[in-house]
C-alpha cells in the first residue's frame, strides 16, 4: 500500500505545488508505464496504459485481435482461446487482457520522473503563455534581474520578460533590483519557452499611468482620444469628457497638478501636455499647439493639411524646440500643420495679391527661414 500512497501523494503534490492540471500528470504517468512495456517487449505488442485512481495505481493492459488462424502470436489470439477469457467474443473484435505491471514499477518511476519533468515544464510554458497572452496591453510591475546587451530581464514573479534597449525610455538607467513598470507589448512562444515583451516607450504606457491615476478614465466618464510621445522629453494626451459637468483637463490633472505629476514622476521627468479633444480639427489643432496662441486656421480639408498662423512672438513657441511642438501636434490630430507668423503670412498675402493684380514680373520673395516655418506631415519622426 506503500506504493499506492506514494503515487497518490506525488500526484496531489505537483498538481498543488506546481499548478499542473492533474489529467496532465496523469497522462504523463501512464506514457511513462507505457514507455518502459513497450521498450521491454520491443514494441511487439498493443498495449495501454491506465492510471485508476481507486487503487492509486497504473494498470497495463495488452490488446490482441481474435482470429480463426493466429499469424502473430503477440497481436492476434484464436477463437477458442479468447473464448475461455470472454465467452460472447466473436472473430474481429479486439480483446484487452491486464498484465502485471509491478515488473514496470521501478523503471516507470524513473522514466515518469524525467517525463512529469518535460510535462510539467510544457504545461507551466503554456499556462504562462495563456495568462500574458490575454494582458497584452496591460502595465505590470517587475523586477530587474540581470543585463543581456543592454537590454533588461525583468522579474514578473511566475515569468520573466525582455525589455529591449530600443523600448526603453532616454536617460532612464537601472540596477539589479530596481522596480520596473513597464507596458505588456507581445508574447511570443519560442522553443525556450514564451517570451514576454515590455515597452517604457510606447504611448501605451501613458495611457495606463493615466487610467490608473484618474479614476474618472477608468470609470468610463474620461476618455483618452490619442497620445502621442517623444518618450523622456515630452508627450501630448488628448482627452474628452462625456459629461458635460467634468473637466477632463483638470480631472487628469488633479489637484494641485498631484495625478500629472505621479505620471511625470514615473515617467522620470517627460513633460506631459493635456489636451482638450474636439471633433473641429481647427479647434483641436489650436488645442493641441498649446501652450502657443493661435491667431488664425485655415483648412485644406482635400489634403488633411491645416495652415496655421500666429503671432510673431508666439512662433518658436508654436513650433517648439528643434520642431517637438508642432511635430507632437500633428501626430495627436492626424493632420499635417504647417505654422507661419503673422508678418510672413501677410507678406505671402500680399505678393498673391499683387500677382492678381496683374504684374508682369514675379514679386521677389525672401526664403523662408527653417526656424519660422516648418511643413510637418503626421508621423514625421
Amino acid at each position: 500500500m506503500e506504493t499506492t500512497f506514494n503515487l497518490k501523494h506525488i500526484i496531489d503534490q505537483i498538481v498543488k505545488e506546481k499548478g499542473i492540471d492533474r489529467d496532465i500528470v496523469v497522462e504523463a504517468l501512464e506514457q511513462a508505464v507505457l514507455s518502459a512495456a513497450n521498450k521491454k517487449y520491443r514494441n511487439t505488442r498493443d498495449l495501454e496504459a491506465h492510471y485508476n485512481p481507486e487503487v492509486g495505481e497504473v494498470e497495463l493492459f495488452e490488446f490482441v485481435t481474435v482470429v480463426d488462424e493466429v499469424m502473430d502470436s503477440y497481436k492476434e489470439i484464436d477463437l477458442e482461446e479468447a473464448r475461455e477469457i470472454d465467452p460472447d467474443v466473436e472473430v474481429g473484435d479486439s480483446l484487452g487482457m491486464k498484465m502485471d505491471a509491478s515488473g514496470f514499477t521501478r523503471i516507470a518511476a524513473q522514466t515518469a520522473k524525467q517525463v512529469i519533468i518535460q510535462k510539467v515544464r510544457e504545461a507551466e510554458r503554456e499556462t504562462i503563455f495563456n495568462e500574458f497572452k490575454d494582458r497584452i496591453g496591460e502595465l505590470i510591475n517587475g523586477v530587474v534581474r540581470r543585463f543581456e546587451k543592454g537590454d533588461l530581464v525583468v522579474d514578473l514573479g511566475r515569468a520573466e520578460a525582455l525589455l529591449s534597449n530600443k523600448e526603453q525610455a532616454p536617460r532612464e538607467v537601472y540596477r539589479q533590483g530596481d522596480r520596473i513598470k513597464a507596458l505588456i507589448m507581445d508574447i511570443r512562444m519560442t522553443p525556450k519557452g514564451p517570451q514576454i515583451i515590455l515597452s517604457r516607450t510606447h504611448p501605451g504606457v501613458l495611457a495606463k499611468l493615466f487610467e490608473a491615476e484618474v479614476p474618472e478614465i477608468a470609470e468610463g466618464i474620461v476618455e483618452i482620444k490619442s497620445v502621442v510621445r517623444e518618450p523622456g522629453s515630452r508627450s501630448k494626451i488628448a482627452v474628452y469628457s462625456h459629461d458635460s459637468d467634468v473637466d477632463p483637463v483638470g480631472a487628469c490633472v488633479g489637484m494641485r497638478g498631484s495625478r500629472v505629476q505621479n505620471v511625470v514622476s514615473e515617467l522620470r521627468g517627460e513633460k506631459i501636455d493635456i489636451i482638450p479633444w474636439s471633433e473641429d480639427p481647427a479647434r483641436f489643432a489650436c488645442n493641441a499647439l498649446q501652450p502657443a496662441a493661435v491667431s488664425k486656421v485655415y483648412i485644406d480639408e482635400e489634403n488633411k493639411a491645416l495652415e496655421i498662423i500666429v503671432a510673431d512672438d508666439q512662433l518658436s513657441l508654436a513650433i517648439g524646440k528643434k520642431g517637438q511642438n508642432v511635430r507632437l501636434a500633428a501626430k495627436l490630430t492626424g493632420w499635417r500643420i504647417d505654422i507661419k507668423s503673422e508678418t510672413r503670412a501677410a507678406e505671402a498675402e500680399l505678393l498673391e495679391f499683387s500677382s492678381y493684380d496683374g504684374a508682369t514680373e514675379e514679386a521677389p520673395q525672401e526664403p523662408v527661414e527653417e526656424s519660422e516655418a516648418q511643413p510637418l506631415e503626421q508621423g514625421e519622426e
